[in-house]
């Protein structure tokens, strides 16, 4: 949900077809622009490598992404094919005739954006903005320790990397763990130049609470793989570090808690649903609606943010709407493949002329198993479960997860279960990301503030009240 970089789902638009031709060498910078409604975005792929190992970096400069890994980089006769995983997004092109050109398209989120490609001998730098400050990220000498360690994920078949960072003094002390969003994050959950999870820890450890961040799993630093991992899989990380957590004689073993951003929100639900969960919750951007409500109102949210009209917005809601039916109606043993051909004749009803490829292309992004497994999760099936302390926080002008649909929603599943403790309030002018954004811009990258003193402070003050 965080880390689309364009938006969540538009219209499908698609590219023109090129010519057929022998690939050049690909090796070098590519640049071009992703035209949305209202504006354009600029993207830029530096390839390096033999021609049967490339490999590469992706930036887009207008907001603040620089360097992030491409996890394939392939040419297969005249074509380049181009995945960054860590947004969710795919290139595909054919090469033009003289090799300084790729036509094809960006494909992400579901929506399908019609990309050139054009070499560049002037690399990535040239023309990009200058880095923003980041003036909330802590520099040293910190007032307290933090040490790089390794600890067993799910099952104990690979170790995930985080950072712990404990208050001065013997301890012991209660802790928190935190949970990132969709995407595979670092420990940072590093996103657009900002490093949240750096901030919100470094406030909570001066606050006297033990924190541990960690990279996702196949991520950074951490073991494991991160492709066709489900929700489940990383709600059994979450586990596993609440578990590592309890093991320390400096912790306090029945004080240790989840703190969840975004689809982290939803893995704290699952979390505290069973035994040995959380001793309590801090949702932050998490989902009470299932991943299908999530989406639709997310695509209108970011559509009309970006110029589309009420028919543009509306056709898609229609679209979307008969592709989440069409997965619902499916039985759960469905294969993938069985699953893209469902969808991939409903979207030939509902876009004519699109051809029985392009459909299929589509329809693939839609069926992949996280994203498939998410739009059919609904967490009231969780959240009446939950019986620990939970503070659940939405900002006002977050365009990803509503607050205004959810808040009310995780509310009621939890009181539904009995919970007698739980908080929830609506952040006035907050953003998905916890910054301060009254206009609902969501232009991340450009506001130095990285997470709202305000919202550490609600944060830091019902930790402060729960432990003691």
């Amino acid at each position: 949900m965080k880390k689309l970089l364009f938006l969540a789902a538009q219209l499908l638009l698609l590219a023109p077809a090129a010519s057929a031709q022998l690939a050049p060498n690909p090796t070098g910078s590519w640049q071009g622009q992703i035209a949305l409604p209202g504006q354009s975005l600029r993207v830029i792929f530096e390839l390096k490598g033999a021609a049967s190992q490339l490999s590469g970096t992706m930036a887009v400069p207008q907001q603040g992404a620089t360097g992030l890994p491409l996890s394939a980089v392939v040419v297969r006769h005249d074509s380049l094919l181009i995945g960054a995983d860590k947004i969710g997004g795919r290139f595909a092109g054919r090469f033009a005739p003289d090799g300084q050109q790729a036509v094809g398209s960006w494909s992400q989120g579901g929506s399908q954006f019609p990309l050139t490609l054009t070499r560049s001998s002037t690399g990535a730098t040239t023309g990009a903005a200058a880095a923003p400050r980041r003036p909330q990220e802590p520099t040293g000498p910190l007032p307290y320790r933090a040490l790089d360690l390794a600890f067993p994920g799910a099952k104990g078949g690979f170790q995930l990397a985080g950072t712990l960072t404990l208050p001065q003094g013997k301890g012991p002390f209660p802790a928190v763990v935190l949970v990132s969003g969709s995407g595979p994050e670092d420990r940072d959950e590093t996103v657009f130049g900002h490093k949240p999870f750096l901030v919100l820890a470094d406030y909570l450890t001066r606050r006297g609470f033990a924190v541990l961040r960690y990279d996702d799993r196949g991520t950074a630093k951490s073991g494991g793989t991160f492709k066709d991992a489900l929700t489940t899989d990383f709600t059994a990380d979450a586990q596993a570090a609440l578990a590592y957590l309890r093991t320390r004689p400096d912790i306090k073993a029945r004080q240790v808690g989840l703190i969840g951003h975004s689809e982290g929100g939803l893995v704290a639900w699952q979390a505290a649903a069973q035994p040995q969960g959380p001793d309590f919750v801090v949702s932050l951007a998490g989902p009470g609606l299932p991943g299908d409500a999530i989406l639709l109102r997310q695509q209108a949210d970011l559509g009309r943010a970006a110029g589309a009209d009420s028919a543009q917005i509306g056709a898609n809601r229609r679209l979307h709407t008969a592709l989440f039916a069409a997965l619902r109606r499916l039985p759960a043993t469905a294969t993938t493949a069985e699953a893209t051909q469902q969808l991939t004749t409903v979207m030939q009803q509902q876009v004519p002329g699109l051809s029985p490829e392009q459909a299929q292309k589509q329809a693939g992004q839609l069926t992949a198993p996280w994203l498939r497994s998410f739009l059919l999760t609904d967490p009231a099936l969780y959240l009446a479960n939950v019986k620990c302390p939970v503070l659940a926080l939405n900002g006002t002008t977050d365009l990803q997860v509503a607050a205004d649909d959810n808040l009310p929603v995780i509310e009621r599943g939890l009181k539904a279960g009995r919970n007698a403790n739980v908080t929830v309030r609506a952040l006035p002018d907050l953003n998905h990301l916890f910054q301060t954004d009254p206009k609902a811009t969501s232009h991340y990258a450009k506001i130095e503030e990285t997470f709202a003193p305000s919202a550490l402070k609600v944060v830091g003050d019902w930790l402060t009240a729960v432990v003691k």
